[in-house]
């Protein structure tokens, strides 16, 4: 049987000005620290006006740059734990 031990509720804001998109995303941990990344677009000034696929773009992007924070602080929390766990000299 599965248990949840934690969940982890992501925020994602958006904020457009003319043909630029931005995302923040934002996750608190249940270590208590919080993760914010910034995701754009940049819609081509021939392309029509579609502030969905902005969104998408500039969202995805923020997601994959939590992603990279992530795991770059779970590399840097399995360095830490090695070396207090690993034989002393």
């Amino acid at each position: 049987m599965m248990h949840t031990l934690v969940g982890w509720h992501i925020e994602l804001e958006f904020e457009e000005e003319g043909d630029r998109t931005k995302a923040v995303a934002l996750v608190r941990l249940s270590d208590g620290t919080e993760v914010r990344s910034h995701g754009y677009s940049t819609r081509h000034h021939a392309d029509s006006p579609q502030p969905r696929v902005g969104e998408e773009v500039a969202g995805a992007r923020a997601l994959n740059d939590l992603a990279m924070q992530l795991l770059t602080k779970a590399h840097g929390e399995l360095k830490e734990g090695s070396r207090t766990t690993g034989p002393l000299m």
